[in-house]
């Protein structure tokens, strides 16, 4: 634990040498202020009311998102484990969700939807094919392991699902929690900048790239890599907690 944490550190550490040289290399900080710059304006975010409405209204969008997500990629996955003409039929769609570029999903939905709602539907389009896949292989792995034995034993159906697949397949799914809940905050933020956004990160730093402030930008992208590492941490320390009882 000790040297995994001096390693982390260490990273962190070189990320700020590089930033440094490159800032110094540069020599311009309309296009990369230095690391002080940027925490000023991380501490000027910090002290704004509109900031925090902006912040919660992207970490609201994106749990909403993750959890839509988590929820339909969980009940087609059983489906899919059950039935075999289920797995076949979401498999091309499942793979033609994953292949289709993001930017047109978003260039589409802001016809049809509003700027609010459009990148909570392209996080669950983009986040749905990477749980349904995690979901199904947990199922697999569990039903190689105790399916015979379910069936020796005429163990019904709901009991099996409730019982044994999802707690049994509970620690695959929960490991993928925190890279999934982190890459919807990035895929939301990268919507919300295309969308402009109103009361979003992604619409702020939109506003801040529009009138050149890189400070402001790069404090946004700061505050938003935080909130991702948060994200993980959190879903680590859950999966820690919630698979004790299989240790």
């Amino acid at each position: 634990m000790k040297r995994t944490a001096l390693f982390s550190v260490l990273a962190l550490a070189a990320l700020w040498a590089g930033w440094t040289i490159a800032y110094f290399a540069i020599g311009n900080e309309y296009i990369l202020p230095s690391f002080s710059q940027t925490l000023v304006a991380t501490g000027r975010y910090l002290a704004s009311g509109a900031f925090y409405a902006a912040f919660f209204h992207t970490l609201g969008r994106t749990v909403v998102a993750f959890l839509c997500s988590a929820i339909a990629g969980t009940l087609l996955a059983l489906l899919s484990y059950r039935a075999a003409w289920a797995r076949a039929f979401l498999a091309p769609v499942v793979s033609v969700l994953r292949t289709v570029p993001t930017m047109a999903i978003i260039l589409a939905l802001l016809i049809w939807t509003s700027p609010a709602a459009a990148p909570v539907v392209v996080c669950v389009l983009v986040l749905f094919p990477a749980w349904y896949a995690a979901a199904l292989a947990g199922l697999d792995e569990v039903g190689r392991e105790y399916g015979d034995l379910a069936r020796v034993y005429d163990v019904s159906l709901s009991r099996r699902v409730f019982r044994m697949y999802l707690p049994l397949a509970a620690p695959v799914f929960l490991g993928q929690a925190g890279s999934l809940l982190s890459m919807g905050l990035k895929i939301t933020v990268s919507a919300e900048v295309l969308a402009k956004t109103y009361r979003s990160l992604g619409g702020m730093m939109q506003e801040a790239q529009t009138f050149v402030e890189m400070p402001e930008l790069l404090a946004l992208t700061l505050v938003t890599v935080v909130l991702g590492f948060a994200l993980e941490g959190i879903c680590a320390l859950v999966l820690r907690f919630a698979v004790r009882w299989k240790r």
